[in-house]
């Protein structure tokens, strides 16, 4: 057993050593038809799988249950393309350098809430809370704050619930950031996690987060061991002949992520803007860089994206080739971010405005007013310098006497300088404008954060009453809103890695590569001491050692009577024995695990460890009594005759001369199987209990490091198992007559 737990490490081992060399070398996928004849990772029983068999009939599709096994197969070179919801393989290319996501969507899909057939008023009451959820803007918000290009700390609130009543169950897999995960408290979070705390509180019910493999969480709703499944779930129709599903809350899609390709612009070094005339360029939706990219190169591909963070996101992970940027932010972030540059000269430029509505009823004339005199006194001039040019990022105090009422101003907090939260308040160029035009009416300023591309419906519908946001002045939406006059002109710039870039040369963006050692402690710091993950695999550890004893004692228990069933001389014990032998080694032990848990024990309360226990025990206890009864009928039958005989009863022999014999002979079998078993129990995630792989897919789930987290839980296998085979080592040797003997001797 130990050979072949060695042969595992050295897999893993050799797998490791295959992806730092980058795997075997495989045709770039660009496009969805590069992928016909791909080696295509799925998950298992979500709506990529069988969109992959249907849009990709002869690739070669391989189903995973985790996607971060799906992420550790491409990165060694065993897979060429993932097939993935959106967020997910968003999240996982940033924070994996080496992979991006093929441009053009598999499928457009909704996710919406699963509830039982026949759930009552429960659906009618989550769907009115999603309907208020959309209406009041929360939706929007809580995608804006959880789907974000950086990889800062999220923003999660605190959402009051009552402490008493009957809890709504909630089933996740929270092993998706940011859609749903497992934050550094053990606490379920993430999109789903916020949106099932928040529908929660409007149904005015406790919450109780069940978490769980992907493929138990229909069978755990059916089974009603949860009342909601709130986790990124697609309502495919497949699905709806089982469950229920409420309006959609989130818009998604099927993507292709795949490995990038050495050279991300294509194949050649960039070094003209006519080099950009059949590539992917990405651009803010609604912006003018939108209409002049469809204008000025009709055969590229446009990608569009709603802030400037997903654009360079987009651009650094090879979801598009360069980026349509205004130039001041553009260079304020490669101030931050070594790796961009720029192509060629500015393509255009465009005198900047604040947007009114229609019919203002002079708000338009007193800002130009205002404007004028902010000009001529040499306060715009120290705006410019201190924003701009100086770089100094600090709100001057404004008075305001505010007795004129609010102003409500549209903006796009997408970056410095000219809009950006710092210190969770806004900041910025066009905010201190703002500021001081409220000022200048007496007026509160309330800032609507909001996607750039929704400014002028905003404004022109009467729901702000003005925008700034660099919004360029152009012909087009002059029909639609009212400009003030120009506060500002800005120029437009191609940006891109500079690696694709000829005028940077080749060494330039690229940095050195950490060493081994370096690698290590990185990856030791990221997934064990950062936000005390280790406590996850502590906890993990524990589970799976007290399953681990607890089963095998339940199954040596019930083998032993198993056993006894079967050697009895009455025909009915004996068939009912075999037949429960026969079912028990003949049924896998995961359905074993699901049906007892979502059909046994569908209607109690139990706890999932108790169910673990008594399905991994009845497992063992098929192979257990097999074991026992080869072990006794292997004593020869004249040593019981020979007991009986001198005076020893049946019950005395069995104890004193054959169970010495039976243990000595079964114990190197029963070793093995004991050793089986503990790493059977790996699979317990399906019940939502957090063993050791449970903890390892949180883990990885957080950090996206495919490998590390794996090796770690290997190892721990691997002492869990040894420490077991040395204990029942020394149980055989203590009950070998040779040692016994040697023993007497030396003493």
């Amino acid at each position: 057993m130990i050979n072949i737990t060695l042969r595992a490490l050295a897999l893993v081992a050799a797998t490791v050593l295959l992806s730092s060399c980058g795997g075997p070398k495989s045709a770039a996928i660009t496009k969805l038809d590069d992928a016909n004849h791909a080696r295509i990772g799925v998950m298992t029983g979500a709506t990529g799988e069988a969109i992959a068999h249907t849009r990709f009939p002869q690739a070669e599709i391989k189903s995973f249950d985790d996607v971060m096994n799906a992420v550790a197969a491409i990165q060694s070179g065993q897979l060429d393309a993932i097939v993935t919801a959106y967020p997910t393989a968003f999240q996982i290319a940033k924070k994996n350098s080496e992979l991006r996501l093929v441009a053009e969507a598999l499928s457009e899909e909704d996710t919406s809430i699963g509830l039982r057939k026949n759930s009552g008023d429960l659906l009618p009451s989550v769907n009115q809370a999603i309907a208020e959820l959309k209406s009041d803007g929360v939706l929007a918000d809580m995608r804006k704050r959880w789907f974000k290009a950086d990889l800062g700390p999220y923003e999660d609130p605190d959402i009051p619930l009552p402490t008493q009543g009957k809890p709504l169950r909630i089933g996740v897999s929270a092993t998706r950031e940011p859609f749903s995960f497992v934050d550094k408290n053990g606490r379920v979070t993430g999109h789903d996690g916020e949106l099932a705390r928040r529908v929660a509180a409007k149904l005015h019910r406790p919450i109780e987060f069940s978490d769980m493999k992907f493929l138990a969480l229909i069978p755990a709703l059916q089974s009603g061991k949860v009342d909601l499944i709130i986790t990124g779930m697609t309502g495919t129709a497949e699905r709806k002949k089982f469950i229920d599903f409420s309006d959609p809350y989130f818009e998604s899609s099927q993507v292709l992520l795949v490995r990038k390709d050495p050279d991300a612009a294509g194949g050649q070094k960039l070094t003209t803007v006519q080099d950009i005339a059949t590539k992917r360029i990405g651009v803010q939706l609604g912006s003018a860089h939108d209409t002049y990219a469809v204008t000025a190169f009709p055969n590229a591909t446009v990608l569009r994206f709603n802030s400037g963070n997903e654009l360079l996101l987009a651009v650094k992970t090879g979801k598009v080739d360069v980026v349509l940027f205004d130039e001041v932010p553009l260079r304020e972030r490669m101030r931050e971010d070594d790796s961009i540059g720029i192509l060629g000269d500015s393509l255009f430029s465009f005198s900047v405005g604040a947007g009114f509505p229609k019919d203002s009823g002079g708000l338009r004339e007193q800002f130009n007013r205002f404007l004028a005199e902010i000009r001529r006194n040499g306060v715009y001039a120290d705006m410019q310098k201190r924003w701009v040019e100086l770089h100094n990022y600090e709100m001057p105090a404004i008075e305001n006497s505010r007795t004129n009422g609010v102003l409500v101003v549209g903006t796009n907090i997408d970056g410095p300088p000219f809009g950006f939260l710092q210190e969770n308040q806004p900041h910025g160029f066009d905010i201190e404008l703002c500021q001081r035009f409220g000022a200048f009416l007496g007026k509160e300023v309330k800032f609507a954060d909001m996607q750039f591309g929704g400014l002028i419906a905003a404004v022109s519908s009467g729901k702000v009453d003005m925008i700034a946001s660099s919004i360029y002045i152009t012909d087009e939406r002059k029909k639609q809103i009212d400009f003030s006059d120009p506060y500002y002109d800005m120029g437009n710039r191609i940006a891109a890695l500079k690696t694709n870039i000829a005028a940077y040369g080749a060494e330039a963006g690229s940095k050195a590569a950490p060493g081994f050692a370096d690698s290590i402690i990185n990856s030791f710091e990221s997934n064990i001491i950062q936000e005390k993950r280790y406590l996850l695999l502590w906890d993990g550890l524990k589970t799976t050692a007290i399953l681990s004893v607890l089963s095998t004692a339940l199954g040596t228990l019930l083998g032993a009577l198993v056993c006894y069933l079967r050697m009895s001389r009455r025909k009915l014990l004996c068939v009912l024995a075999k037949l429960y032998i026969s079912v028990l080694r003949g049924t896998p032990v995961l359905v074993l695990l699901m049906l007892i848990f979502y059909v046994v024990f569908a209607s109690v309360n139990i706890n999932p460890v108790l169910v673990a226990t008594i399905a991994f025990g009845m497992n063992f206890a098929a192979y257990v009594s097999e074991i026992f009864r080869t072990g006794i009928e292997g004593v020869d039958q004249g040593q019981t005759e020979a007991g009986i005989a001198m005076g020893f009863s049946k019950a005395q022999t069995f104890l004193y001369v054959v169970l010495p014999q039976t243990t000595r002979r079964i114990l190197p079998v029963y070793k093995g199987e004991f050793i089986s078993l503990v790493k059977m129990t790996s699979i317990v995630g399906y019940i939502a209990v957090q063993d050791l792989t449970k903890a390892s897919d949180i883990i990885r789930s957080r950090t996206f490091d495919a490998f590390f987290p794996l090796i770690m839980v290997a190892i721990l296998y691997f002492a869990i198992s040894w420490i077991l085979i040395q204990s029942l080592d020394y149980l055989e040797r203590r009950t070998d007559p040779k040692y016994k003997r040697r023993r007497a001797v030396q003493a």
